[in-house]
């Protein structure tokens, strides 16, 4: 987290001052209005279906094994946006850990998931996980969940991107009617990433 001080000589006495929007987040808080669709999600006029949550235990967005305990250890903050309707599904979640080596761990922690979790299976259909490294932050991984009858991709699934730089993971996922995986599923969650990417380093270790 860059943090610009400023010096100010009075009678001798040098003083530190850290400017108030950084003291806020020197603590790994994460500032209101930070995430890139909190102020839609707040909006009093905005569709029905949208919710903040400011819980640093948040169930992580993208969740093979549906487990509430997986990327939790280490985290200092949170905040997920989510907006739920019928057939289309969005998740925007920002994580801080104590250090980058825990927010790297918790990464990991979700790639060795998505092969390891037994896929939801009916008599005739399997809904399952796969991921691939992507080129973004420090480490970014593309997770695809996919509804599959009889061997063959059907329609419904998950497209997510989940991103590290230094003490953060940065989360943007859709679950929607897809059909067969395509790399064009990405390009929002890519594009929204790559948004965050650009200015988590107010609020991340990035060193």
């Amino acid at each position: 987290m860059k943090k610009i001080l400023t010096v100010c000589a009075l009678a001798g006495v040098t003083v530190i001052v850290t400017p108030p929007a950084l003291a806020a987040t020197s603590a790994g808080a994460l500032p209101k209005g930070f995430l890139l669709y909190e102020k839609a999600a707040e909006n009093r006029n905005a569709a029905p279906g949208w919710s903040v949550s400011q819980s640093k235990d948040a169930k992580f967005a993208v969740n093979p094994c549906q487990k509430a305990s997986l990327a939790v250890a280490g985290r200092t903050a949170a905040r997920t946006v989510s907006h739920i309707a019928v057939s289309d599904q969005r998740w925007e979640q920002v994580i801080l850990y104590s250090t980058a080596k825990a927010a790297r761990q918790a990464l990991a922690a979700v790639r060795k998931a998505l092969p390891v979790c037994p896929p939801f299976r009916t008599s005739q259909t399997a809904y399952k996980y796969s991921g691939a490294a992507v080129a973004l932050g420090d480490e970014g991984l593309a997770v695809t969940g996919q509804l599959y009858q009889a061997g063959k991709a059907a329609v419904g699934g998950e497209r997510a991107i989940v991103a590290r730089r230094g003490n953060a993971l940065v989360v943007y996922s859709r679950a929607a009617e897809w059909g067969a995986p395509d790399r064009g599923d990405f390009a929002r969650q890519t594009k929204d990433a790559r948004r965050m990417l650009a200015k988590i380093c107010q609020v991340a270790s990035c060193s």
